[in-house]
C-alpha cells in the first residue's frame, strides 16, 4: 500500500490495494466452499501457499507504469484465500479433541494476531531499513513456511464419517445453493453469519489506518507497521478473552453485538489521539474487540455445521465479509480522499455502533439461556 501511495499520491488508488485483499475473495467464494468439502484440505492448503509464494514475488515487478501489477498480485492472492482460509477452519475440529476446540479457534486466530503484530512491525523495519523489495521476498518465503507446517499435519482433515463422495462431480452453483439453503433454515447458524457480514460494514477502518499514519502523522512505513502492529496485537488478544463465552450460542451472540460495540467505540476517539504511540494503542483495543467477534462467530458455525457442509459455509461466511469489508474499504477511500481520513473513521466509527445495536437487539430471542453452541 505504501508503494502505490508514493507511485500515485492518491488515498483511494492507496485503499483500493486493501479492497484488491478482499473482493477477490467473495468472487472466488463459489468454486472455493465447493473445493474445500470435495478435495482433500490438506493438500489443497499446500497448493495454494506455494501459487501464493510465486505470486508475491511478482510484487518485485511493481514500479512506475507498472502500479496495476500490485492489484493483480494482490487480488489473485485474495482469491486463493478463498481456498486457504475455509480449508483451515474446516479441518480444525477433526485435527483436534472435541473438548479442545475452543481452545485451537482461539488459538488460530491469536496466532494469526500475533503474526500480524510481529510480521507488521518487522515489515515496516525491513522496508524502511533494507527496503520494500526485502519485504516483499520475505512474504513469499512466508506461504513457502506456511506450505511446510500443513504439511507436517498428520491426523485426517476431514471426518472419518463425512457422508459426502468426494468422487462424485462437483456441481459449485449446486454445492452452494445446498449449503445456503442449509443456512437459512438454521437460524443461529443465520445470525452467525450475519455477525461477520455485520462486522465487514465498519472493517474499512483498516484500510484507512496507513493512510492515517502517512498523512496525519508523516510516520512513513515504519509508522504504518507500528499502527498495525497494534491491530495484530488486538487481534491476539481478542481472542484469549472470548475463549470465555464458548459456553452457549447466547454467550456467544451477546459477545459478537457487544464487540462491535467496542469495535467502533474505540475508532470513534482515534481521530483525537495526538500521538502515534497513542494510536497504536487505541488500535489494540479496536482490534481486540474485532479478533473476539471473529473468533466467536467461526467457532459457533464449526460447531454447527455438519463436515460435509462445513467448508461450503465458512466459504460464505468469508464471502458475505470480504463482501462488505471491500464496500466499506472503498466507502472509507472515497470519503478520505474529500474530508480526510479523520471524518471517514469517525463514519464508519459510528456504523460499526450502529450494528452492534442492532445485532443486539435482532438477536435477543436467539440469546436465551437455554441455547447451546451445539445448536
Amino acid at each position: 500500500m505504501g508503494a502505490v501511495f508514493d507511485l500515485t499520491g492518491s488515498d483511494l488508488a492507496a485503499t483500493l490495494v486493501f479492497v484488491s485483499t478482499m473482493l477477490p475473495t467473495f468472487l472466488a467464494t463459489p468454486i472455493a466452499g465447493p473445493a474445500v468439502d470435495h478435495f482433500d484440505r490438506r493438500r489443497l492448503m499446500i497448493t495454494v501457499s506455494m501459487v501464493q509464494g510465486g505470486l508475491a514475488l511478482a510484487l518485485l515487478a511493481v514500479g512506475p507504469g507498472r502500479v496495476w501489477l500490485a492489484y493483480v498480485a494482490q487480488g489473485s492472492i485474495a482469491a486463493l484465500a478463498a481456498f486457504f482460509a475455509p480449508a483451515s477452519s474446516s479441518s480444525i475440529p477433526n485435527v483436534v479433541d472435541p473438548e479442545d476446540l475452543p481452545t485451537a479457534t482461539a488459538m488460530m486466530s491469536s496466532t494469526w494476531g500475533a503474526m500480524l503484530a510481529v510480521g507488521a512491525g518487522l515489515g515496516g523495519v525491513v522496508a524502511a531499513v533494507l527496503g520494500r523489495r526485502a519485504a516483499f521476498i520475505a512474504d513469499a518465503a512466508s506461504f513457502a513456511i506456511a506450505a511446510a507446517l500443513v504439511a507436517s499435519v498428520r491426523r485426517p482433515t476431514r471426518s472419518p464419517g463425512d457422508p459426502s463422495d468426494v468422487h462424485r462431480r462437483m456441481r459449485p452453483v449446486r454445492d452452494t445453493r445446498d449449503a445456503l439453503r442449509f443456512a437459512w433454515s438454521n437460524r443461529p447458524v443465520l445470525a452467525l453469519m450475519c455477525s461477520k457480514m455485520g462486522f465487514g460494514l465498519a472493517a474499512g477502518l483498516s484500510g484507512i489506518v496507513p493512510v492515517f499514519a502517512l498523512e496525519t502523522f508523516h510516520a512513513g512505513d515504519a509508522g504504518v507497521g507500528l499502527l498495525l502492529a497494534g491491530r495484530g496485537a488486538g487481534a491476539l488478544l481478542g481472542p484469549l478473552l472470548a475463549r470465555r463465552y464458548t459456553a452457549s450460542t447466547g454467550k456467544i451472540l451477546t459477545a459478537c453485538g457487544a464487540a462491535a460495540l467496542l469495535y467502533g467505540g474505540a475508532y470513534l476517539l482515534m481521530p483525537s489521539v495526538p500521538a502515534l504511540a497513542l494510536v497504536a494503542l487505541v488500535m489494540v483495543v479496536a482490534h481486540s474487540g474485532g479478533g473476539a467477534q471473529w473468533t466467536l462467530s467461526t467457532y459457533g458455525l464449526q460447531v454447527a455445521t455438519p463436515d460435509a457442509l462445513r467448508g461450503r459455509i465458512l466459504a460464505a461466511d468469508l464471502a458475505l465479509v470480504t463482501l462488505t469489508m471491500s464496500l466499506s474499504s472503498t466507502t472509507a477511500g472515497i470519503v478520505s480522499g474529500w474530508a480526510g481520513p479523520g471524518t471517514a473513521m469517525r463514519i464508519l466509527a459510528a456504523v460499526s455502533l450502529a450494528w452492534g445495536g442492532v445485532y443486539l437487539f435482532s438477536t435477543r430471542r436467539l440469546r436465551l439461556p437455554e441455547r447451546t453452541p451445539t445448536v
